[in-house]
This record gives structure tokens, C-alpha cells and sequence, in this order.
């Protein structure tokens, strides 16, 4: 196996001297540039990506993390950059951040403009990445300011995660060529565990009648799932990045829901529901509650693995769609 530990220290070494005199440029603190300092010796108290004598894998949010830690197995060390419950649109990096992707032999990103911080987030930096949207077959945005531009919610099918699986294979490998068969053989197995669950959602939501078969939400982030099940998706703003919807998007909503009877309507975990609740109360429609996208849950929360936010979700969607109380 390639001598990571040292290759590290050099990355970091490296890194250290773009990123303190950026941090300067910033007027930053002296505390942080002895962060950066310790973090550049091999120094960590308490935080940092400790992978100890394995390579060390930082995703980008807590999706990627999970899927990576299953290609990966017990070979490397895969870290999130941010945690269990956090937006991923418009994350701003900490000191502490930088302190982790300095020291991390590969950074995975999603791509497809999601992580619009991630480009500054890894200047400077001598580490490579790899973005494990590509070969996706994109959906576009289809309104609003972003209107033409990929969906970045590539994620929310099973089918497309088979892709990312195959990309993080191939970047594992390359990463850590002594271990190549082993990332193959658990890409493969978590591979055919993407493909049950894929079935197990065009199951359950095949018995809902054509009238119910929208999906409602307050942000467009189930394009592909809505494509895999064959479901209309009614969205009030397209990408959760403005601070709150507009009247207009929210009349636009309940004007479709009435139309078409749609018995119940969602959001997301990220963002508040109020805009949504105002559907709910001019409509009758039921809140069918909660969805998961840009986020995993803790450990002991209802979707602690990616495999997990797609059931729950799934359930949840053809449970209140086929009116189910929540």
C-alpha cells in the first residue's frame, strides 16, 4: 500500500502555506492560523480527519458518506464535511473544514452546481477530488432564475446512485490500488441492495389511481425520484436557496393542488414548512409530513443511511398519497 502518512504530511505542508496567506489576506485571527499550523505538522487535538493508518475519504455532505463508507468497507476512513441534519445548498466551510480536506488523501463532491461553495472551498488545496454525479443521466430545472441548469438531486434514484457507486469504485481504486477488488465486491453487493430498493418504490406507489399520483413539495428535489416512479412533481420554489418563497409560487401551488385534488403535500427536512402549511390551509389537502433529501438523520433518527431515506420517503409519499393519516 502507498505510503499515505507521508504523502498527508506533504499535502498539508503545501496546503498550509496557500491557505494561511489566503487566511491573512482575510485578515483572519492568529488562532486560526495556528490551527492551520498544527493541522500542516500533523498536530490534530480533537478534530480533524483522524484516519489513522488508513486513507482518508471527505465527502461533502452526509448522503455521500454513507454510500462511500459502503463501497469503501473497512479499507478507508470516510468522513462528512457537514453533519447529520445540515443544509448542503449554501453551507459556508469553517477553519476547521479546511483543517479536515488538508489532511484528507481524496475529496468526493457531488457536482452538478449542489456544493456552490465547494469550488473556493478547494482552492488551494493539493488534494484530489472526484464527482460522483458524473455519467448521470442530468434532469434540468425546469423555471425561475435557474431555468436550464441541472438538477443536483441526482441522488434521490436508487438507478443514479448505482452510478455514483461505480465512480467511487474507480476512485477508490486509484486511491488505494491494493484494495481494488474489495472496493469492486462491496460496490457490487451495495449495488444490488440500490437496485431492491428501487423496486421496492415502483412497487408500493404502482396502486396510486393517475389523479394522486403528484408529488407536492416546497423545494424541486425529487425530479429523478418523481421520474423513477412515475409521478408528477409540484414543487413552490425549484432550488432551496432563496430565503423564502414568494407569493406567487405559493398561490402557483395551491392553485394545482385544488385543480387536480392532490390529497396530500410534503416538505423537506432542511427547510421550514410554513410556506406549505399556507397550501394545506387554503386547500384541505393533508400535511403528509416530513421528506428526506439533502440529509441524513443521527443515528438513532428515522433515516440514518441513504438506503433508509429512500424507504422512508417512498413509504411516507404512498401512505398519505392513498390518504393515510400521518
Amino acid at each position: 500500500m502507498p505510503n499515505f502518512l507521508f504523502r498527508r504530511a506533504k499535502v498539508a505542508a503545501r496546503t498550509f502555506a496557500r491557505t494561511s496567506a489566503a487566511f491573512r489576506a482575510a485578515g483572519a485571527s492568529a488562532v486560526v492560523l495556528l490551527s492551520l499550523t498544527l493541522a500542516a505538522c500533523g498536530g490534530d487535538a480533537g478534530g480533524g480527519a483522524a484516519g489513522g493508518d488508513k486513507p482518508v475519504v471527505l465527502t461533502t455532505f452526509t448522503v455521500l458518506a454513507d454510500v462511500a463508507r459502503n463501497v469503501a468497507g473497512d479499507k478507508l476512513t470516510v468522513e462528512s464535511i457537514t453533519k447529520a441534519g445540515a443544509e448542503i445548498h449554501g453551507y459556508e466551510p469553517t477553519p476547521g473544514d479546511i483543517r479536515k480536506a488538508s489532511k484528507a488523501d481524496l475529496i468526493l463532491d457531488n457536482g452538478l452546481n449542489l456544493e456552490a461553495w465547494f469550488a473556493q472551498f478547494v482552492e488551494g488545496l493539493d488534494v484530489p477530488h472526484a464527482v460522483v454525479s458524473d455519467g448521470v443521466e442530468v434532469m434540468s430545472i425546469s423555471e425561475d432564475s435557474y431555468q436550464g441548469k441541472p438538477n443536483p438531486h441526482a441522488w434521490m434514484s436508487p438507478v443514479n446512485v448505482q452510478i455514483y457507486v461505480d465512480n467511487m469504485v474507480k476512485a477508490f481504486s486509484e486511491l488505494d490500488p491494493d484494495n481494488a477488488a474489495a472496493f469492486k465486491a462491496n460496490g457490487d453487493a451495495y449495488k444490488a441492495e440500490l437496485q431492491a430498493v428501487q423496486d421496492e418504490m415502483k412497487t408500493s406507489l404502482a396502486g396510486l389511481p393517475e389523479n394522486q399520483r403528484a408529488l407536492v413539495t416546497c423545494e424541486g428535489a425529487f425530479s429523478y425520484l418523481a421520474r423513477d416512479a412515475g409521478l408528477k412533481e409540484v414543487y413552490i420554489w425549484a432550488v432551496n436557496a432563496e430565503q423564502q418563497a414568494t407569493p406567487q409560487q405559493i398561490t402557483r401551488a395551491i392553485e394545482y393542488v385544488k385543480a387536480n385534488q392532490v390529497p396530500a403535500v410534503f416538505c423537506e427536512s432542511t427547510v421550514s414548512d410554513a410556506p406549505m402549511q399556507q397550501v394545506v390551509g387554503a386547500t384541505g389537502a393533508t400535511f403528509g409530513g416530513v421528506l428526506y433529501v439533502d440529509s441524513l438523520s443521527e443515528a438513532d433518527g428515522p433515516v440514518p443511511t441513504y438506503l433508509d431515506l429512500i424507504r422512508h420517503d417512498a413509504d411516507l409519499i404512498t401512505k398519505a398519497l392513498a390518504g393515510a393519516k400521518p
